[in-house]
């Protein structure tokens, strides 16, 4: 039976946070909440519970989701335990208590050894192959790997942008003359700032899909995007012609560690900069909730790609209109990881791939075709594993120039079972007692056992292997 109803809320940290954050103090915090300060003292200290009045209150006076506020530190806590699971902390037993404990009140702490930990591996993966190859190894994260952890501590939302994009987006005004959103875009583009596009044959652009001429004023664009490409790399010129001190001064508000990583993630906000142009927030959200975040239609309203649809839906964290905390990931087929996006707790791995079990990788089996799937992650200690629905499909790689494999990347998209029911995708499925598909992290961080698709055996568990049986599993192995 289901007691989260009669489950006491103690939010003691997180309700210390939020008053810290707003610069309040608990006299200030309490007068506007109308109880006491002894009273707001007790909550912090989580000495009370909160009660559903004083949520109420608090939603009402300083604009917080009720969802959020009531999430547990669960995010931070998988990332921990996944963590824990290096050989570097064996005979290390912290039970699961204490890593939601710490993930609660001191996230920030957290976010500090997660990136410690992140650097020594990636030190260490690194020395490893200097070993082998008799040369010396880099120290810190890559420019790639710092940019996708600054996206996601920022859970994927840019609030400014946001602003920015629907701003440029109604001086387009493409509901009123009826032209297209790229036609508009290139006209604003030559009369604002004497800048022409051209699209251009493949053997000209060579490896280029987009690229700017400063000499001539000229954007050019390879023949190889499509029709939602082009847009977008025309609504990304747009973006840097006319607000780029705005994104010169979030990529250096970051303070990423070098000028490369720098330039990386000032390209990383233009995309997310673009994608806010052609896919308005308020617009997208409401289209996006009063279809059941049908895909298919968003496409066709915005004129963009379901890459793009799908990646937009991550980063719908507005306080005042949020969407479904969905994440992203995107794959080719050898298992590569090239995005890995999320407005709210992700399933998988931060530091290897996804289970093969999940659908995502045998979306290549099914070109174009989307796929659905309830996955559940292990359960952790006492606690039961988390369910969650997703979407799988193939697409095209941009720029692609009809000679090579098409369909070569997967877009999985994905969001935790209690959220399924505001999706088209799960109309008419029981969502109460559906059809589930236990899932891992990484192969090396996973003790499901059997499982015939394991690549490798758990980091911290003794291989179980004689002359007289054969598993399922290529890698049996013994109980903790």
């Amino acid at each position: 039976m289901d007691t989260t109803a009669d489950r006491k809320l103690f939010l003691g940290a997180r309700l210390k946070r939020l008053r810290r954050d707003r610069g309040l103090t608990q006299t200030a915090m309490a007068g506007d909440l109308g109880v006491s300060p002894s009273y707001l003292n007790h909550i912090e200290r989580n000495q009370r519970p909160v009660s559903a009045q004083l949520l109420l209150r608090l939603a009402q006076t300083y604009d917080v989701d009720l969802r959020q506020l009531g999430q547990s530190g669960a995010a931070g806590e998988a990332e921990l335990s996944e963590v824990m699971a290096d050989p570097l902390f064996q005979g290390l037993e912290v039970p699961r208590h204490e890593l939601l404990l710490l993930a609660d009140d001191a996230p920030g702490a957290v976010e500090a050894l997660l990136r410690l930990y992140r650097a020594f591996a990636e030190q260490r993966d690194r020395s490893r192959a200097a070993l082998i190859d008799g040369g010396e190894s880099a120290i810190g994260p890559s420019p790639a790997d710092w940019v996708r952890d600054h996206i996601q501590s920022r859970a994927n939302h840019f609030p400014e942008l946001d602003a920015l994009g629907e701003a440029l987006h109604a001086a387009l005004d493409p509901n009123q003359t009826g032209d297209g959103f790229e036609a508009l875009a290139r006209a604003r583009l030559q009369s604002r700032h004497n800048l022409s596009v051209r699209v251009m044959p493949a053997e000209v652009m060579v490896e280029w899909t987009r690229r700017f001429d400063p000499h001539r004023r000229r954007l050019l664009l390879s023949e190889t995007l499509d029709p939602s490409s082009r847009a977008f790399a025309t609504a990304y010129q747009l973006a840097l012609s006319e607000h780029e001190a705005e994104l010169s001064a979030l990529a250096d508000a970051a303070r990423p560690p070098d000028d490369i990583t720098r330039a990386l993630l000032k390209v990383s906000l233009t995309n997310t900069f673009a994608a806010a142009i052609l896919m308005p927030y308020a617009a997208f959200q409401r289209m996006a909730e009063a279809t059941g975040y049908d895909i298919a239609r968003l496409q066709t309203r915005f004129g963009t790609s379901f890459e793009q649809v799908a990646h937009r839906l991550t980063t719908l964290s507005r306080p005042s209109a949020r969407g479904v905390p969905f994440f992203l990931m995107r794959v080719d087929q050898a298992g590569n990881v090239s995005k890995r996006y999320a407005s709210g707790a992700f399933p998988f791995a931060r530091f290897g791939g996804a289970c093969a079990r999940w659908r995502l990788h045998s979306a290549f089996r099914t070109p174009g075709r989307l796929v659905t799937q309830i996955i559940e992650t292990p359960p952790q200690n006492t606690e039961p594993g988390q369910r969650w629905f997703t979407l799988a499909r193939t697409v095209d790689r941009q720029g692609h120039d009809g000679y090579g494999e098409p369909h070569d990347l997967a877009i999985g998209l994905g969001c935790e079972l209690k959220d399924a029911h505001r999706l088209i995708y799960a109309r008419g499925l029981d969502l109460t007692a559906p059809e589930v598909t236990p899932i891992g992290p990484a192969c090396r961080l996973c003790h499901r056992h059997p499982c015939a698709e394991r690549a490798a055996p758990p980091v911290d568990r003794a291989l179980r292997v004689d002359d007289w049986s054969k598993s399922v599993s290529p890698y049996p192995f013994a109980a903790a």
